[in-house]
């Protein structure tokens, strides 16, 4: 499945916020559709995580659904606004210098253990909102990550059960300062200012992801190729991943983990390109689809993209 927390708009103007399950250019409103059925659905995507409601039940529903009953439930995604997917997770936990081809750019050399660093809730936006570059950030930067959201509560977990702790995927932009950054010599005042972590536009969970170790990944500035890999470009895989990061903390569901960035980040270009007011970032991830988001400078005028 991929699931998205969206936005639709009725005739009165006011906005009403759900998720669904995305079909197509189509999102199936899933509380609707239970409650059509004479059964109850969690009011959010994150219980509905929390809970561990299965997918095949849900898959159950649909065709229990006939097509005039779907077609009530189903809205179309050009009328509705996509939303972050998670909006208030127990933790955000980043991974750095988790790729080879990363790594690499930078002559050091990828570590065994994981380099880890935390960033804030406050820091989540949704898709087609605004990277807010603050006057005192000189140099933002972009990272296209993959992220897992964590399914199940989870401590000391070993790599061969580790996939059954997570409920799926998702694309996560780790929005970094780097002038702030390198100063530091520590990244998370850099990495969690308001709006650095743009995530979306979707969850798709295990089951239909796929191999996490085979999804191409990549990062466009107003349409021009920076980033091009694959996630088998990973030091540590998803799995090891969550081992590793379960012997230091307890992982909760909902948890966000962002698993690294490959090569191609601005500030290891020649010369260095940062992000500037009105640039249009966007990260795709195979398998879950594009986050696009815009970068609006403190004090300057609107952006002209919608």
């Amino acid at each position: 499945m991929r699931l998205a927390r969206f936005a639709t708009r009725a005739s009165s103007e006011s906005k009403s916020e759900a998720y669904g399950l995305l079909k197509g250019k189509n999102i199936i409103h899933l509380p609707q559709l239970v409650n059509m059925l004479g059964q109850t659905m969690p009011s959010s995507l994150e219980r509905f995580i929390s809970l561990g409601l299965k997918e095949k039940d849900i898959q159950e529903l649909i065709q229990k659904t006939t097509g005039k009953d779907l077609d009530t439930v189903t809205f179309p995604l050009k009328e509705t606004k996509l939303l972050a997917p998670i909006v208030n997770p127990s933790k955000i936990i980043c991974l750095g210098l988790n790729y080879k081809d990363h790594a690499q750019e930078q002559g050091q050399i990828s570590p065994q253990e994981p380099i880890i660093f935390l960033k804030p809730r406050t820091a989540i936006i949704g898709p087609e909102e605004r990277i807010v570059k603050p006057k005192l950030v000189t140099q933002l930067d972009y990272e296209a990550e993959l992220a897992i959201v964590v399914g199940e509560r989870c401590k000391n977990i070993a790599i061969k059960d580790a996939k059954r702790c997570i409920f799926g995927y998702t694309a996560m932009n780790d929005v970094s300062a780097r002038n702030i950054q390198f100063k530091d010599k520590q990244w998370t005042r850099g990495k969690s200012f308001d709006t650095f972590a743009p995530i979306g536009p979707c969850i798709t969970t295990t089951n239909q992801i796929g191999d996490p170790a085979k999804l191409r990944i990549c990062a466009r500035v107003n349409g021009e190729m920076r980033q091009n890999s694959t996630t088998g470009n990973m030091m540590m895989d998803v799995y090891q991943i969550l081992h590793h990061l379960s012997l230091v903390m307890t992982l909760e569901p909902c948890d966000i983990i962002c698993t690294g960035t490959p090569a191609g980040t601005g500030f290891t270009m020649s010369p260095p390109r940062f992000l500037q007011h009105d640039d249009l970032v966007e990260i795709e991830i195979e398998g879950i689809g594009a986050l696009c988001n815009q970068v609006f400078e403190e004090g300057r005028p609107n952006p002209v993209h919608p």
